[in-house]
């Protein structure tokens, strides 16, 4: 197993490819690859034998060439790392970071091949994969790319929590405790069977003395080893399957409908209703009446008699009384 770093720096435990395995990959890449250029030279001697010897020889090195780099560069692109040797032997190429190959890198790869594979019979590829600690060949190195095996191999179930120990084992503090640490725990109660008695027993203590120096809080005295690391790898394997799982809220509401969930929508603060009798105070005290109007009108005031037209005759002035002076004419 290796590491992969992804860019999200998330790390993922891959099992590179080994180099017997890639070898033999290899191999049906190269049967497939040799009878598609037969076929070619059968085609090319029954219809381009008539045209001009240099024309034929250039469309033999072209095809020659197209082969050899067009065949991985096509697969390897269309699949995803994958050509016809790897897709038997379940192998695939990807990036190192853990994506999958892109046509450049497919390029790079295909272009290193007919050095490194096909004009030095592989001995470059085989000394490269060799000294490199992922198995890489030269063409991976410049295109920074690992073949990985997607076929690993079965897993063991984890072990089940010892009912004695499941106390114990729920207040564990497991964030010193490895991932190869684990590992080796595991390994050793997938084959605790097939091992021999005193030597089980001598592996048991060995192997739970170094995990309980991660954990906390140390064992019950007296418990047995067998059921310490059985304890430790089932409470881990619950905590990595609780972490994985998405977080539901303890009770969610009913599924969603047309009419909406219950109590949807929320009641909303108003006014509050309108008494029927009307607020305190209501109605209002009923002000003092107006004196109502008689019904008939005052009597209209007369404007005085006009006075007959013309002065009124009347009795003259008394002679008498003008005595001397001006005298009205008669």
């Amino acid at each position: 197993m290796s590491e992969v770093v992804t860019g999200d720096a998330v790390v993922l435990d891959v099992q590179i490819a080994q180099l017997p395995v890639r070898a033999l990959s290899a191999l049906i890449d190269i049967t497939v690859i040799f009878v598609g250029y037969l076929l070619g030279l059968m085609l090319w001697a029954a219809t381009l034998t008539q045209f001009d010897e240099a024309l034929t020889a250039a469309i033999l090195i072209i095809f020659t060439v197209l082969v050899m780099v067009g065949y991985p560069l096509a697969f390897e692109t269309a699949t995803r790392g994958r050509s016809v040797g790897k897709i038997i032997m379940g192998l695939r190429v990807v990036s190192d970071d853990g994506g999958p190959e892109r046509f450049r890198q497919a390029l790079f790869r295909a272009l290193a091949s007919v050095v490194e594979i096909w004009m030095l019979a592989g001995s470059p590829a085989v000394i490269c994969s060799i000294l490199s600690p992922k198995a890489k060949r030269i063409g991976d190195i410049f295109a920074g790319t690992v073949v990985v095996s997607e076929r690993g191999p079965r897993l063991v179930p984890p072990p089940t929590m010892p009912p004695s120990m499941a106390w114990w084992a729920s207040s564990l503090q497991l964030s010193g405790l490895s991932a190869g640490q684990a590992e080796v725990a595991r390994q050793f109660l997938s084959r605790a069977a097939q091992l021999d008695p005193q030597l089980r027993q001598q592996m048991a203590y060995r192997i739970a003395g170094d995990v309980v120096s991660r954990i906390a809080p140390p064992p019950p005295p007296g418990a047995p080893p067998e059921l310490v690391l059985a304890a430790v790898l089932a409470e881990r394997h619950r905590r990595e399957l609780a972490r994985l799982r998405p977080t539901m809220p303890p009770t969610g509401p009913a599924p969603w409908s047309l009419a909406g969930p219950p109590g949807w929508p929320p009641a909303q603060p108003g006014p509050a209703p309108w008494p029927q009798s009307g607020p305190p105070g209501w109605p209002p005290a009923p002000q003092q009446q107006a004196v109502p109007w008689p019904n008939r009108a005052p009597p209209t005031p007369q404007p005085a008699p006009w006075p007959p037209q013309g002065p009124q005759p009347g009795p003259g002035p008394d002679p008498g009384e003008f005595s001397g002076g001006f005298s009205p004419p008669h």
